[in-house]
């Protein structure tokens, strides 16, 4: 589970989310009847009470999620050094200890989503407080966040040193284990929750976040949404669950016809297959067929090269890791040293930058040359190819299947009437029987009448 992700100009972003069940797992272990049992724990001669160990907080998460020692640790450890829980031994590491180091729940006034504005007055007042209890014994980070902020409020830093120093005199008239505890759980809170330090680089950093911000591309719903529809139109005569699968749908009927049809390489393709080769030039690439075919096309054009560096750029990149220096070294002799066999035009910026990388070799190195490339083939070579005699050709004589009916199911058989019973044909006979004699029997009382 992802909190916290480091964005580029260095800020957190907060997952509200992922607190929100932090906090849902921290209500659950202080419920009175299935939670963790609370009880006074030791510390040096000081009895701190409702507090529990490291041991405690790991198996009621083993014993409560069903989960191992390993990953009650990990989720322990997120909790308190997300400030739910916060140590009493050592309050200036925010660690769970798998021993008996006393632990206490934070006040959820303090919880992260509660969203309370920690201002550099507040900052300022915790760090003078700490300074005269401590006579200046203050961490390094929080030293120079104090003259700094000296200097930035001076105008007011007579209220923060009598705020400091009333606020030490009400402490010190509660009991020793009452001041431990709401010491630990301010510097707990100020661990996580302290002010940045808004020097220049801070604000340099904000202003290019901005600017990505303004910067981003976004496009109107509309325009999304007519992409979207075409797309849908461009491939739908190509989609077998749309329109099925000729001849045959091999899941139902059992016959291989359309994979074999459609394997990496045929003699030749499907009309539907070559079709697709012209949607863009991805679709292309990414079949085996279209690959050869266009490699074909780039041969008469005296430009396979292109085709080959890309080819080798790929193999680069999802190739085996053990391989990797071997493989740029031979794509370096082959396509971008002076005079090299199959050389490629690329651009002096992009061959700079290339170069560069080889010297240390890694698996996306070639990525700019490789990009550049496929640029060059997308602009220039593949819409000549479409027009091609080549292309025409085979699409001309790809392969239409015809749809094979091969009924396997009962339920897809056609409805077959069936026959009459002999009781039920005899009474059919006898009623139409009926019906004929029935004008002829009129008849002949007419005449005997007569």
């Amino acid at each position: 589970m992802t909190i916290n992700t480091l964005a580029r100009g260095g800020g957190n972003r907060e997952q509200m989310t992922c607190f929100r069940k932090m906090e849902k797992v921290i209500v659950a272990m202080q419920d009175p009847d299935m939670g963790m049992k609370m009880r006074n724990q030791r510390l040096l001669i000081t009895v701190i009470p409702h507090a529990m160990t490291g041991c405690d907080i790991i198996d009621w998460l083993i014993h409560k999620y069903t989960i191992g020692e390993d990953e009650a640790l990990h989720v322990g450890a997120m909790l308190v050094r997300y400030g739910y829980i916060y140590p009493l031994k050592e309050p200036r590491a925010l660690l769970l200890r798998p021993d008996d180091s006393p632990y206490r729940f934070q006040t959820p006034y303090f919880w992260t989503s509660t969203r309370w504005p920690a201002t550099e007055l507040d900052y300022a007042i915790y760090l003078a407080k700490k300074n005269i209890r401590k006579q200046g014994e203050l961490m390094e980070y929080e030293k120079e966040r104090y003259s700094v902020l000296h200097k930035r409020i001076n105008h007011t830093w007579d209220f923060v040193v009598m705020q400091a120093r009333e606020q030490l005199r009400a402490s010190k008239q509660r009991r020793k284990a009452d001041r431990i505890v709401l010491e630990c759980q301010e510097q707990a809170y100020w661990l996580i929750n302290r002010p940045p330090n808004q020097n220049s680089d801070y604000y340099k950093r904000e202003i290019e976040t901005c600017r990505r911000a303004l910067g981003r591309n976004r496009v109107k719903s509309s325009v999304c949404l007519e992409s979207f529809v075409k797309y849908s139109e461009q491939y739908h005569n190509h989609d077998p669950i749309m329109q099925g699968c000729l001849p045959s749908n091999p899941w139902i009927s059992d016959d291989p016809a359309h994979w074999t049809m459609n394997a990496e390489v045929v003699a030749m393709p499907t009309r539907l297959r070559v079709e697709c080769w012209s949607f863009s030039f991805m679709e292309l690439l990414s079949d085996v067929m279209g690959r050869r075919e266009f490699m074909t096309y780039l041969e008469k054009e005296f430009s396979a090269e292109n085709l080959c560096f890309w080819q080798a750029c790929e193999d680069v990149r999802h190739g085996e890791s053990s391989r990797i220096v071997e493989k740029v070294e031979e794509i370096y002799k082959n396509f971008l040293a002076p005079g090299a066999p199959r050389w490629v035009n690329i651009d002096s910026k992009t061959m700079d930058k290339t170069l560069e990388g080889i010297r240390r070799p890694h698996r996306f190195v070639m990525d700019d040359a490789q990009l550049h490339i496929y640029f060059l083939m997308k602009k220039d070579s593949y819409p000549r190819y479409l027009k091609s005699e080549l292309y025409k050709n085979l699409l001309a004589k790809a392969l239409v299947p015809q749809e094979t009916k091969k009924s396997v199911f009962p339920f897809m058989r056609r409805q077959r009437h069936a026959s009459p019973s002999p009781a039920q044909a005899s009474n059919h006979e006898e009623d139409g029987h009926a019906r004929g004699a029935g004008p002829a029997g009129d008849n002949s009382a007419a005449h005997s009448s007569v």
